[in-house]
This record gives structure tokens, C-alpha cells and sequence, in this order.
């Protein structure tokens, strides 16, 4: 009879910079990376040392990129519920070669160290600035990154066979450009409620629509919101407030939030469509907010890092998806934007520098 692998079940293929540790070991590894390692590993030997201990809930903390930052416990065996998932899903195998370069202060770095664990994957700790395969010459089967991490280490994406993309959305040019490597490379839909993803859709490939991963049912709310139902994490739904179009019960175009909302002259529109058709032809750092008007109700404007052309509101009107209530009427300019850990931006703190 097959054992139901469990959060003190480390696999005994599982290698951690080369080095193979039992449950037992962890609290050594942990200790060492808290106590000597580096900024980078100190979160990591903290997950560990929660993970060890023998209570069977532990606590994450959200990403703060679209509320203000919380605190959700969480089953340690839904932590492995979902690494299951995506080993599953994937087709990652016992023994692959997986290279660990997030934040493990968040869940995505957290989980990367969780199926390690509990798939028998050989992990490498990298620091998660600048371009994260330079420290070595290998290959890796699995990796996850951030948009801003895929962009560094572009050039060497050839040694990566499998890429997962998500923390923050993925450009449309960056996506034009993965679309030549061999990598598979997958966008990701996920949060730290969902224990990172539940759903992903294949860059180099032909669809916009993310695709469920098994077991995992999804539907909307009367705000055309997604609802996720995943037995195998929560017993209770996700209700977001990201607007969706389905198909089926298992894909769904993201659509944006509903939260983001703009009505302008009676119209309503989704700032995050805007983007989408501007970031093909535009490669500096920007967001689509909205001011107050008095003939409009509000006003679109596109905010743009830094220095921008003098001719960009015209470059614009020339975008020929771009309808006349979806075009800004006015550019701004922030020195810096408002980034979380993972660079995804945050927009409503951003916006709120704007001096208007």
C-alpha cells in the first residue's frame, strides 16, 4: 500500500546544493542558513525551521500588490497537496534538477523549496537578483522566476527546460521574445491563497486562455469574477476579483480587476486591457489610471517610469485596437515606481505619488 507522502516525508532523492537531507537533518541546514548564510538564504533556513516544527499549520504572509499585506495559516499538508499538483501537472520527476532563485519570504519561493522536498528534486540556492543562471553552467529541468528575473537571464534561457512566469504580469514584448527559445515556457495564475498556481497557459503557444490544473474547478460570482474551488487545499471557494471569461469549467481569459474599474464618459474600461494593447509597442515601465474630470466622470492617463518621448500621446492614437475611450488623454511621469519584493507594481500607491 503506497504511502500518502506527508510534510515529514522528504523524499530520498531530494538534494539541496548537492547535499541530501532527511526531516531529521533540516534543523541543521536551517539553523546554518539563519545563523551564517546569506541575506537571500536566511528566509529560506526560516521556512525550513517552521517546517520542521511539529505543529501541522504554518503561517504566510501575502504579497501586498493589490491589498495591504496578511496573514493566512495554512495545512502544511496542502502546501504538499499542491507541490503534487504541480509536479503532476508538469511532469517534473523524481530527480530533475530544479534551481531555487525567489524570495522565500513569499509563497512561490516557499513552495519551490516544498516540491524539493516532497518530489525529490536537486535544488540549487541562488540569490534572486540579476540574471540568476550565471552562478552556473548547468541545466535545469524546473524553474521559477519572476518576469523581471526571465528578462536578466534571457541569453541563458537555453539551459532551462521547463519555465514557470508569475508574481507579476508578463509583458507583451517579453512574450514575443520567449516565444523563440525551445524553454516551454508558462504563465502562471495564482496567489497566496491558492498556494501560488492553479492555473498556467503556455507562452510559446497559441491560446490566451489559462488552463486548471487537475482537480481544480472554477466559475464566476454575478461580478463575472473567478471563483476557485480546489478540495485538495481549502474546503471552502476563492471568491477574487478578477474579472474572467470561461470556457468549460477548467480555462479562463484574465481579464483584469474589477477593482481597477474605470468609467469614463459612461463607458467602463479595464485598465489592465489598455495595458495589454500599449505594451506592444511600448518597452518602458508604465500603468493606466484614471483622474477625476468634470466632462468625463474620469480620465485616462498613462504614467510612465521615467522620461518619456514628447511624441508618445500621438504614438498612442496611432495603436489601431485602441478605441477612443480606451486612449489616454494625458502622460505623467514617476521617477520610481512602487514595487513589491517580486517587481509586479503596486498601482494604487503608485498613482497616489502622482501630484494632481
Amino acid at each position: 500500500m503506497s504511502i500518502k507522502p506527508s510534510f515529514r516525508n522528504i523524499h530520498n532523492r531530494f538534494l539541496l546544493n548537492g547535499t541530501h537531507y532527511r526531516f531529521q537533518d533540516l534543523f541543521e541546514i536551517a539553523y546554518s542558513l539563519i545563523k551564517e548564510g546569506k541575506e537571500h538564504e536566511r528566509a529560506i533556513g526560516d521556512f525550513l525551521m517552521d517546517w520542521i516544527r511539529p505543529n501541522d499549520i504554518i503561517t504566510l504572509k501575502t504579497s501586498g500588490s493589490t491589498a495591504s499585506p496578511k496573514s493566512i495559516t495554512y495545512n502544511k499538508q496542502s502546501m504538499v497537496n499542491s507541490a503534487l499538483a504541480t509536479g503532476n501537472h508538469f511532469g517534473v520527476s523524481i530527480g530533475d534538477r530544479a534551481l531555487h532563485c525567489l524570495n522565500a519570504d513569499f509563497i512561490a519561493g516557499k513552495m519551490m523549496l516544498v516540491r524539493a522536498m516532497i518530489l525529490g528534486l536537486e535544488i540549487d540556492l541562488v540569490p534572486p537578483q540579476g540574471n540568476v543562471l550565471v552562478h552556473s553552467d548547468k541545466t535545469y529541468d524546473f524553474v521559477a522566476m519572476v518576469p523581471v528575473q526571465v528578462n536578466n537571464a534571457f541569453e541563458d534561457l537555453d539551459r532551462v527546460k521547463t519555465l514557470l512566469i508569475g508574481g507579476a504580469p508578463t509583458s507583451m514584448q517579453l512574450k514575443e521574445r520567449l516565444k523563440e527559445k525551445q524553454t516551454l515556457c508558462y504563465e502562471t495564475y495564482g496567489m497566496t491563497e491558492t498556494l501560488t498556481h492553479i492555473a498556467a497557459r503556455k507562452i510559446n503557444g497559441n491560446s490566451e486562455y489559462y488552463s486548471t490544473l487537475p482537480n481544480v474547478s472554477i466559475s464566476q460570482d454575478k461580478r463575472n469574477c473567478l471563483v476557485i474551488d480546489v478540495p485538495y487545499l481549502s474546503e471552502e471557494k476563492i471568491v477574487t476579483n478578477d474579472l474572467v471569461d470561461i470556457e468549460g469549467n477548467r480555462s479562463f481569459l484574465l481579464k483584469g480587476r474589477v477593482d481597477n474599474m474605470i468609467n469614463t464618459g459612461g463607458v467602463k474600461v479595464l485598465p489592465e486591457e489598455v495595458e495589454a494593447k500599449i505594451s506592444a509597442h511600448m518597452d518602458l515601465p508604465f500603468i493606466v489610471g484614471a483622474i477625476k474630470d468634470t466632462a468625463l466622470g474620469q480620465k485616462i492617463i498613462l504614467v510612465v517610469e521615467g522620461d518619456f518621448p514628447v511624441n508618445l500621446l500621438e504614438d498612442l492614437d496611432n495603436i489601431e485596437q485602441m478605441t477612443k475611450y480606451e486612449l489616454p488623454k494625458e502622460v505623467h511621469s514617476l521617477k520610481t515606481f512602487v514595487r513589491t519584493a517580486n517587481g509586479k507594481i503596486k498601482r494604487k500607491e503608485t498613482l497616489a505619488l502622482l501630484d494632481l
